[in-house]
């Protein structure tokens, strides 16, 4: 068993003294990295079942990233969307191929990304659809997790996000997730967008009902209205696919990609959608001054690099398998249920035995990093590149908590 970071650490100190208790870590100070594995202050190796909720995907510091990165920091970082540099164009014709749609917008947290969707779905309804203006609604599913911004947490359904936090942006509606008669009914002529995570991923890796996203699609088609996925944390490889849609030959009309596009090194999201939506906006009209910057440009053409080889989506699909059978062993031995794609895994604890923190809290000490949501829901994301033996490791490591 691994002894972890004692709470009057130093580090440890700092942090509570000093900042903002946005966040509750685990008590680990981390300090180098490679891999799937982390290595704290103390020179103890943690194996990294987290994989920073997907940004992660491609393992700490993976070489063609970095040297990608390196050889950027050589030559210019910053230019700001005032002028072009040469990593831009290459950039948005990348990520406009892998996502197979015409245009793409740059720009730096999956939050912000969020935002851009609806600015353009709510812009393409007016002059595109023709929705009276002001009216512009956008229908969106319980549980959600798409950001922490005014307007992201003015329709979510999570308490902790959502209170005291007033006046909320209007314009939302809200319907049970895998719900599609829900979904219908809710659509009428002001609805501008349907905005879904095909996979929720704070909401404990909740996967719809097969059938469902492509039920999503046909309305969305029937009425005019936008499909557009926020694929943040299940897009870029973590299904199995290149995109969770993927799996069920979904297609959106937008994609909102984040998180694993910074390759781990640096924040990059974009939106990606067909010239008849994204070419709604005019300069002056939305921008940020770091979004496709030359250094995020650089890294995410290495991360677009290693999922056209397909090698991470297919490793995702095999590794994860494997871990889903192990997981599922442990069904009634503590675990009450288990549920994901690929190597992203929502595991339910049962709660008379303890809740999801303390399970995290035992899992620091025998090496394995994971993170709880929701009272006694653990997720499970390791980087793509993990091991047979390394996820025998993890789940071994998790059987031995649920026997207290």
């Amino acid at each position: 068993m691994t002894s972890v970071a004692n709470l009057t650490d130093p580090a440890v100190e700092e942090a509570e003294r000093y900042t903002a208790h946005n966040y509750h870590p685990l008590p680990v100070v981390i300090a180098e990295a490679e891999g799937a594995w982390v290595t704290d202050v103390d020179g103890r190796r943690y194996l990294d079942c987290l994989a920073g909720y997907s940004a992660l995907n491609f393992g700490h510091r993976h070489p063609d990233l970095i040297a990608a990165a390196r050889e950027q920091l050589d030559r210019v970082t910053l230019t700001s969307r005032a002028f072009l540099h040469d990593q831009f164009g290459p950039f948005c014709r990348d990520l406009a191929r892998l996502t197979g749609k015409d245009m793409v917008l740059p720009m730096n947290s999956g939050a912000e990304a969020v935002e851009t969707a609806v600015k353009v779905s709510r812009k393409w309804g007016y002059k595109i659809k023709g929705v009276p203006d002001g009216k512009a609604t956008i229908v969106v599913a319980d549980g959600n997790f798409h950001g922490r911004t005014t307007t992201i947490i003015s329709f979510s359904t999570d308490p902790e996000a959502r209170a005291d936090y007033g006046p909320y942006t209007p314009g939302f509606r809200v319907v049970p997730y895998g719900d599609l008669d829900a979904l219908a009914a809710a659509v009428d002529e002001t609805t501008v967008a349907v905005l879904l995570e095909p996979i929720q991923g704070e909401a404990g890796v909740i996967v719809p009902p097969r059938g469902y996203l492509p039920g999503v699609r046909r309305l969305c088609s029937e009425r005019d209205v936008l499909l557009v996925a926020d694929e943040i944390q299940s897009g870029l490889g973590r299904t199995g696919a290149t995109f969770a849609c993927d799996d069920e030959g979904v297609v959106p009309d937008m994609y909102i990609l984040g998180k694993a596009l910074g390759g781990g090194i640096v924040p990059v999201s974009a939106v990606a959608a067909g010239r008849e939506v994204l070419g709604v906006l005019r300069p002056g009209e939305h921008g940020s001054t770091f979004g496709g910057n030359p250094l995020a440009c650089a890294v995410a053409r290495g991360v677009i690099a290693l999922l056209e080889t397909g090698e991470p989506q297919a490793r995702a699909r095999e590794v994860g398998a494997h871990l889903h059978r192990r997981l599922g062993g442990l069904i009634g031995r503590g675990l009450t249920a288990v549920r994901g794609r690929g190597l992203w895994a929502g595991i339910d604890i049962d709660p008379a035995l303890m809740t999801g923190r303390e399970a995290c809290e035992r899992l620091l000490t025998r090496g394995v990093l994971a993170k709880d949501t929701h009272d006694s829901t653990l997720r499970l994301a390791p980087p793509l590149i993990v091991t047979h033996d390394e996820i025998d490791g993890a789940v071994d490591a998790l059987a031995e908590v649920l026997k207290g």
